[in-house]
């Protein structure tokens, strides 16, 4: 069972109805950063970006997907062990039923991705607008318990609402096994820089949020990009 402490400060935020499609999300690691956070341009990568995008689109053309959407980090923590995608994929597909007909499609098998993680929405705050331009959060979770984390981060919700003006979220579990109990997938309301600055001046998210995870053998991996 997890460990968790409701803090009265920080109710859960309140959850929508799950997206009903499902979901793919791909990591590709072209031509990450080494040791610093920051992703620099690169030429190669925005080669890749051109193809990747030229792929989505013929992806599109196929009646199991809704829409593929490639995104560019432009942050991602030196974290030991995190991932270092500075392209990421994003597929919804009509269903979760469709993700292995669209897994299949040959402009799928195409993007050859370093990491692939068939999905269904479990939870929803609000919508991830993926319309206009802004800074998008993919949070990777491990977890020594996947099904009890889903329960620690539902407790968090509210810290983030509350203290961060993150008024959306679109969590991620896989559905065919994964090393990553889930993916966070966030709008969010800052650059990466000034959200990042917003949670560490707070004493409470090293006790309300780093806690809880430290506290049920979690570990959060985020990785922060841009619609490409």
């Amino acid at each position: 069972m997890p460990t968790i402490h409701h803090d009265p400060r920080y109710p859960a935020a309140d959850f929508d109805e799950p997206e009903p499609y499902g979901l793919i999300y791909l990591g590709i690691a072209v031509d990450p950063p080494r040791r610093v956070p920051f992703v620099r341009g690169s030429a190669q990568r925005d080669d890749a970006i051109e193809e990747y995008k030229a792929f989505a689109r013929q992806l599109e053309e196929d009646g199991n997907v809704v829409e593929a959407t490639v995104y560019e980090a432009v942050l991602i923590p030196p974290i030991t062990g995190g991932p270092r995608f500075d392209v990421a994929v994003l597929i919804r597909t009509t269903t979760p039923d469709t993700i292995a007909a669209v897994q299949k499609a040959a402009p799928y098998l195409r993007f050859n991705a370093d990491f692939a993680m068939a999905a269904r929405n479990i939870r929803r705050i609000g919508e991830t607008d993926r319309t206009s331009a802004g800074t998008f959060l993919f949070n990777h979770f491990t977890a020594a318990d996947p099904e009890g984390a889903v329960a620690v981060w539902e407790n968090l919700t509210g810290w983030y609402t509350r203290e961060t003006g993150v008024d959306n979220s679109t969590l991620l579990q896989p559905v065919d096994g994964s090393k990553f109990a889930f993916v966070n997938y966030v709008r969010l309301p800052t650059g990466p820089v000034r959200f990042l600055l917003s949670q560490f001046a707070k004493p409470s998210f090293f006790r309300h949020v780093r806690g809880h995870l430290r506290s049920n053998g979690m570990a959060a991996m985020p990785i922060m990009a841009r619609i490409a």
